[in-house]
């Protein structure tokens, strides 16, 4: 498969084992699917990606990524599976393992399979945008506006010594409406990548130069929980029945 401008491109979804919010919620079936096969599929219909692995370190998960049709080319070691353990660590090993195989790449992207409300053409449109920013930008991420004034930086509080609240952030201005405040956007698990020079110097998908691949609402959504697990089940269930996803 030839990659855009002739970059070589690798993908990677990245699932462990341990899941303490939602035990194997990357397996868990989701309208007749594990959870991770949503974004192998989504994966696999990009004319652009060169190389899409899973790096795991369990057996199942890699045994049901192998089922959908998905490479799984290690296992993934157990220190850069715990808890703790940056994203960082998966793609540098990832790169690492294939350069030791003579293998290199231009472009590496980061698919969380815990973040599968991506539409059909999210995937290559995330692409060909980074591609098309290729002289300015060193790396993208999706991106999604934030429309909820509590969700809103400046709708944030913490707790202070004396028991009372304050705001998180000081403001110099009062705003009364939602549609006042300036436009903020959180980050999506639906798609990171960099150009893999950049990624292997400085560990990460944020730098100066990130450009944003934008989201709709009802993509925000992450599975941490069981919560997250049922608002993205609702959300599926719709969204299918208007052929969206």
């Amino acid at each position: 498969m030839k990659s855009m401008k002739n970059r070589k491109i690798i993908a990677i979804i990245p699932a462990r084992g341990g899941s303490k919010g939602l035990p194997g919620k990357n397996i868990k079936p989701l309208f007749g699917k594990p959870l991770i096969a949503w974004t192998i599929e989504s994966a696999k219909k990009s004319k652009y990606i060169d190389r899409l692995i899973v790096s795991t370190d369990d057996k199942k998960i890699a045994d049901v990524s192998k089922r959908y049709g998905l490479e799984v080319p290690f296992l993934r070691p157990k220190k850069y599976a715990r808890d703790d353990s940056p994203a960082s660590q998966v793609v540098l090993h990832t790169l690492d393992w294939f350069k030791k195989r003579g293998e290199l790449f231009d472009i590496v992207i980061l698919l969380e399979p815990t973040s599968p409300l991506r539409k059909g053409d999210d995937i290559d449109r995330a692409i060909k945008t980074f591609l098309n920013n290729f002289e300015k930008a060193d790396a993208l991420v999706g991106a999604g506006k934030i429309d909820s004034d509590t969700k809103h930086p400046y709708g944030s509080v913490k707790k202070i010594k004396n028991g009372f609240l304050e705001p998180f952030i000081k403001k110099n201005k009062v705003f009364s409406l939602r549609q006042e405040l300036p436009a903020a956007y959180s980050i999506y698990g639906g798609i990171y990548m960099s150009k893999v020079k950049n990624y292997e110097r400085d560990k990460t998908f944020y730098t100066s130069r990130t450009i944003p691949y934008l989201i709709e609402r009802w993509q925000h959504y992450e599975i941490d929980d069981i919560y997250d697990f049922i608002c993205v089940e609702a959300i599926l269930r719709r969204k299918l029945k208007e052929k969206t996803i």
